[in-house]
């Protein structure tokens, strides 16, 4: 494997930002110092650059197998690397459903000769598969997902001893997607008696809920709670839901934990009339309250992490008037640099990116040797300028599906390079390692 030196970069890790240079050698970080006078077999001049951990995007929806005309593993693996995205970990929600061990095992083998970021795959939950949920093999997935509101195929869990008995067995962290189906329904029905066919985009917020979403998300924490179990509540798309969580415990210890998405911390209601249904995504965009209540959850320590939930739908599909459009939007591409963006304005520290894009996904998911810029971990890394800027259009995006929510949008800081798993996988602009993933390892215990 070839050796890769980085100079004089300003690395933001564990808190602090330290310039110094940093040596990769057969995969790993093999030494940060102040200086390091060896050859390698390539050499990155990073002075004035900031070099952060690869982010570990804990929610991503790349649709292989089944729905491969909008995304696959290779296109959107490619587009999170070009973002800095050196990780990530994908849905169950495929066609056919990740159900069972086989299908499981089948991503993995898809994945291990077609993705440019490391990866792992969610084993599927619903009502009548128990038995092969807990097969899944704690050290090498991670973790159980559970629909906890619609979803495609089989994979809503409704029925309460099912969700009794998972929460009760399951060994693995169990990520959970929560809003209450019976309060959904209830609010489409009654603006379907009102409007007929002719609800817009608007109603999206409130047909799916506050409500629906603080119903749903308490009563896993409840569960949770009472059998001791690993939960990590996906998405929070509201401030009441905020007030759940706890920042008085180190994450390391924490058994309940949450994630907030980059689409809940940049977009409102507000931004549905000019936007429509490229953000529409369940659960949904709501106030500006909300939002503000999500980035201070996000930066005092009750949300753990920020993550994507990317899920590509093609623009053809996105056109369709509103209850035909489906939910989801392209983001790995854009994450990062949005929230470079936020920086930019204030709103977090470089520091914090880096603790809730990898740091605390790492812990969280308990990786092995990831998501920390140390000697002896795995060398996943972004580089990053922060005054250079690019406007977001169809020339440079590189989602299969073609389109973006950012489109026409302008940020000023550029991913520079991006290496994963020591392979120099993107650098100015251009891909340099075709495969260069990894299948990410746990511990359990």
């Amino acid at each position: 494997m070839s050796s890769i030196l980085i100079k004089t970069a300003t690395i933001v890790n564990e808190g602090t930002q330290t310039v110094a240079d940093v040596l990769v050698k057969n995969g790993f970080i093999e030494r940060i110092d102040s200086t390091i006078d060896m050859r390698a077999d390539e050499e990155i001049n990073a002075e004035g650059l900031h070099l952060l951990p690869g982010a570990i995007d804990d929610q991503v929806h790349f649709r292989e197998p089944g729905l491969t005309y909008k995304a696959d593993i290779y296109t959107e693996s490619r587009a999170a690397v070009a973002g800095g995205i050196t990780s990530f970990m994908e849905m169950p929600n495929t066609v056919p459903n990740t159900l069972t061990q086989t299908l499981l095992e089948e991503k993995y083998q898809i994945a291990s000769q077609q993705s440019m970021a490391n990866y792992s795959f969610f084993m599927g939950a619903s009502n009548d598969n128990l038995d092969e949920v807990l097969r899944t093999n704690a050290a090498d997935v991670c973790g159980v997902k559970v629909f906890m509101g619609s979803s495609t195929g089989n994979m809503l869990v409704d029925n309460p001893g099912t969700l009794e008995k998972l929460f009760a067995q399951s060994p693995m962290l169990i990520a959970t997607h929560c809003e209450d189906e019976a309060t959904i329904k209830a609010n489409l029905a009654q603006y379907k008696e009102k409007l007929g066919d002719e609800i817009t985009i608007e109603y999206h917020p409130i047909i799916r809920s506050a409500e629906a979403c603080y119903l749903s998300s308490s009563m896993a924490v409840e569960l949770a709670k009472k059998h001791g179990t690993r939960l990590h509540i996906l998405h929070i798309s509201t401030e009441k839901e905020t007030h759940l969580f706890d920042n008085a415990t180190p994450l390391k210890d924490k058994r309940i934990t949450a994630e907030a998405c980059v689409h809940h911390l940049w977009f409102t209601d507000a931004d549905y009339a000019t936007k429509g249904n490229l953000i529409k995504w369940n659960p949904a965009v709501k106030t500006a309250t909300d939002r503000e209540g999500i980035l201070k959850a996000v930066l005092d320590g009750r949300i753990d992490v920020i993550a994507t939930d990317h899920a590509p739908h093609t623009s053809e599909e996105k056109a369709q008037p509103y209850l035909q459009a489906p939910s989801g939007g392209p983001l790995v591409q854009h994450a990062l640099p949005a929230l470079l963006e936020l920086y930019k304005r204030g709103k977090i520290s470089l520091e914090q990116i880096a603790e809730k894009t990898a740091h605390n996904v790492a812990t969280c998911f308990r990786i092995e040797k990831r998501g920390f810029i140390r000697e002896g971990y795995w060398a996943d890394l972004a580089l990053v300028n922060l005054d250079a800027p690019w406007t977001v259009s169809k020339n440079n995006i590189l989602y299969k599906c073609g389109w973006s929510p950012f489109e026409g949008d302008t940020f000023n800081s550029s991913v520079v390079s991006t290496i994963v798993s020591g392979h120099l996988a993107w650098h100015n602009g251009r891909f340099h390692k075709a495969f260069a993933g990894e299948r990410l390892k746990f511990n359990p215990q």
